[in-house]
C-alpha cells in the first residue's frame, strides 16, 4: 500500500471558513479539498435543493427529443423504450416507460439479451420493432456508438431518440435527437450523469411541458439514485442532488419492487453503499443470469405479492451469480500461474465457457489479487466478448483505443470498458494491450493507494465531528468517505485476531493521553505483529458507529496500519 496524503489547503482559507461555518478547522480542511470555499457553496453541498437541478433544455438536442414523443403521443403511435440489461440500463427502461404510460397506453420496453444479442442497440431489436409496429425507438444507457443501427432502423421507417452518457465516437448516430452531455458541442453544465440521469432529464423536459413541477416527479428518484450508485459516476453536482433525495424515496417511500427485495434482506435505512452492495448486484443479477426483461418486471410492478415472487427469482439469480463468479475467479486466479503471468503489467486471460454474465466482477476481483488493468474474456457466438476494469487514474478506455487494430467492436469508460474481437486476434491484441499499457502506465499506480484527507488526532474526534461528516454523504466518486492518518498510536493490550476464521484485527488504541477508541481491521489479521508489539504506529481509518448491546459507540476502521 502506498498513502498519499492530500495537500493542505491553505490555513489563512481554513480559518475563514471555519469561522463562517462554526465548525472545526478539520472539517472546514475537508469542505475546501472538495472545492467549498464559501458559506453558500457549503449550504448547496450539506442542503442539497432541487431547485439547483439544471434546466434538461440546456441538453443538445432535447427540443427535439420532447417534440419527436409528443408527435408519437398526438398520432397514436408505438413507442419501444430500448435499454441495457445492467442496473443503469434497467432502471432507464423502467423510469421511462412508467412515466410515459402514466399519460399514454401505446409503450413497451425491450431490454436486449446479453447472450444472443450483446450490448446496446442490435438488429434484433430493430427487427422486433419493426415487426410490431413500432416507429419510435428511445434507447437509453446505450446507442451512442449505434450509426449502422440507427440507419438500418430509418430504413424501416423508425426514428430514434438515444439517451446515453458513454463517450462519442469520431460521428454521431443520425437519430432524431440524441442527448448526451459528453457530445462536444453539448454545453449541458454538468457532464457526468449516468445514463438513467439522462433519461431523468429527458422526463423533467417532457414534465415541464405538461405543466408538472420537480416534486411530480419525486417517485422515479428512487431509480436514479440506485443507477448512480451501480454506475459508479461522481457523487458532485447534480448527481448529489439526485442521489440525495433519490435515497430519501429508497429509504421512506420504496417503490413495490425494491421493498421486496429489501424484504428478502432484512435491511431498514439504505445508504449508498447498500444501494451499490444490496440492490445493484440483485437487478443486475437478472441480466448477468437469466435475462434483464426480469429486473424491469420487478421495477415497474405495483402488485405486491407479485413483487414478492419476481424478488424471490431475482435472488435466486443472484445465488446463482455468487457461485458461478467464484468458481471462475478461482480458474483464472490459476490461469494466471501456470501461464507464469504473475509478474506483467496487465492481466489479460480466457476460456470459452466461462459466464458472460459474471466476467466483469471477475476483472474487478482480479484486480483486488493483481492490482493492474484487467480483461477477462470468454466465447460469444463466433467471436470472443471481454469486460476490462482498471486501477485508479489509469484510463483503460485510452488504452483500449490504442489496441483498435485488433478490436472489433468496445465501449465504456476510464475505469470499465467492454469490448468484442475474433478469436484469431486473440494473442494479437494481449501483446498489443500488455506493451500499450507497460509504456504509458506510471508504475506507481500499480501499487494500490490509500488517499489520506487529513492527519488528526484521535481528541479531534468528538461526536459533533462525526454528526457534521455523516452530512458529506451521500459518498461516491469526487466525494468519498472522508480517510484520516493518526500517528503515535498505542494499543492499550487489549489487540486480538477475530472472526470466524480470526481473519480480522481488532484494537483498542490511544494516543499519547487520549481516550480510548475501538479500531477495526477488516482482513488486517497480518497487521496483528505490528499493532500489538507494545511499539507506536499510525493508523489509516475511516470513522463510523459501532452498536454493541444497544450502546452505540465511534470506532475507528481501519485501511492500513505501519509501524
Amino acid at each position: 500500500m502506498r498513502w498519499t496524503l492530500q495537500p493542505k489547503p491553505p490555513t489563512q482559507k481554513v480559518e475563514q471558513l471555519a469561522n463562517a461555518l462554526g465548525v472545526e478547522k478539520p472539517i472546514a480542511s475537508l469542505l475546501l479539498q472538495r472545492g467549498i470555499e464559501t458559506y453558500d457553496d457549503a449550504k448547496k453541498f450539506f442542503r442539497p435543493s432541487l431547485e439547483d437541478l439544471h434546466d434538461p433544455y440546456l441538453m443538445t438536442d432535447m427540443e427535439k427529443a420532447v417534440s419527436r414523443i409528443e408527435m408519437a403521443v398526438e398520432n397514436k403511435e408505438n413507442i419501444l423504450i430500448y435499454g441495457d440489461y445492467d442496473v443503469d440500463g434497467t432502471t432507464s427502461v423502467a423510469l421511462l416507460s412508467s412515466y410515459l404510460l402514466s399519460y399514454y397506453p401505446n409503450v413497451a420496453t425491450y431490454i436486449p439479451d446479453r447472450y444472443d444479442e450483446g450490448y446496446g442497440v442490435s438488429y434484433q431489436g430493430i427487427d422486433f420493432a419493426a415487426d410490431n409496429d413500432f416507429s419510435l425507438i428511445i434507447a437509453l444507457d446505450c446507442g451512442i456508438k449505434a450509426l449502422d443501427k440507427v440507419i438500418y432502423a430509418s430504413e424501416k421507417n423508425i426514428d430514434f431518440i438515444i439517451c446515453d452518457h458513454h463517450r462519442p465516437g469520431d460521428a454521431l448516430p443520425k437519430a432524431v435527437a440524441v442527448l448526451d452531455p459528453k457530445r462536444d458541442d453539448c454545453n449541458y453544465p454538468y457532464k457526468e450523469l449516468c445514463g438513467c440521469g439522462v433519461g431523468f432529464k429527458l422526463v423533467q423536459a417532457l414534465a415541464a411541458r405538461r405543466n408538472q413541477t420537480i416534486e411530480d416527479l419525486l417517485l422515479y428518484l428512487d431509480l436514479v439514485a440506485t443507477a448512480i450508485g451501480a454506475d459508479i459516476v461522481p457523487i458532485t453536482g447534480e448527481n448529489r442532488i439526485l442521489a440525495y433525495y433519490g435515497l430519501k424515496v429508497i429509504n421512506s417511500n420504496p417503490r413495490t419492487g425494491f421493498k421486496a427485495i429489501l424484504q428478502q434482506v432484512k435491511k431498514e435505512t439504505l445508504n449508498i453503499t447498500d444501494v451499490v452492495f444490496i440492490l445493484a448486484p440483485r437487478i443486475n443479477a437478472a441480466g448477468r443470469m437469466k435475462h434483464g426483461n426480469h429486473a424491469v418486471r420487478l421495477l415497474t410492478e405495483t402488485n405486491e405479492a407479485l413483487a414478492e415472487r419476481w424478488a424471490g427469482e431475482i435472488e435466486q439469480f443472484n445465488s446463482d451469480r455468487k457461485e458461478a463468479d467464484q468458481q471462475i475467479t478461482e480458474a483464472a486466479l490459476l490461469k494466471i500461474i501456470e501461464n507464469k503471468e504473475q509478474d506483467r503489467m496487465t492481466t489479460v486471460v480466457y476460456d470459452e465457457h466461462w459466464h458472460k454474465g459474471v466476467i466483469g466482477i471477475v476483472a474487478s476481483r482480479l484486480t483486488e489479487t493483481y492490482y493492474r488493468p484487467t480483461l477477462v474474456f470468454t466465447k460469444s457466438g463466433d467471436k470472443l466478448a471481454a469486460s476490462a476494469r482498471s486501477v485508479r487514474d489509469f484510463d483503460v478506455y485510452n488504452a483500449l483505443e490504442a489496441c483498435a487494430a485488433h478490436i472489433e467492436q468496445f465501449g465504456g469508460h476510464k475505469y470499465a470498458a467492454g469490448l468484442t474481437l475474433y478469436e484469431a486476434d486473440y494473442e494479437k491484441f494481449k501483446a498489443a494491450f500488455e506493451a500499450v499499457v507497460a509504456q504509458t502506465i506510471d508504475p506507481k499506480l500499480l501499487i494500490p493507494e490509500i488517499r489520506i484527507d487529513a492527519e488528526i488526532d484521535l481528541e479531534d474526534i468528538t461526536p459533533k465531528f462525526y454528526r457534521i461528516l455523516k452530512q458529506f454523504a451521500p459518498f461516491g466518486p469526487g466525494n468519498m468517505t472522508p480517510v484520516f492518518m493518526s500517528q503515535h498510536l498505542k494499543d492499550t493490550g487489549w489487540g486480538k485476531c477475530v472472526g470466524e476464521d480470526k481473519t480480522h484485527l481488532r484494537l483498542t488504541v490511544r494516543q499519547r493521553n487520549s481516550a480510548p477508541f475501538t479500531a477495526i481491521g477488516f482482513g488486517m489479521a497480518d497487521k496483528q505483529d505490528v499493532a500489538c508489539s507494545g511499539d507506536v504506529f499510525k493508523a489509516a481509518y475511516t470513522i463510523d458507529e459501532n452498536e454493541w448491546q444497544g450502546t452505540v459507540t465511534l470506532q475507528l476502521k481501519l485501511k492500513d496500519i505501519i509501524p
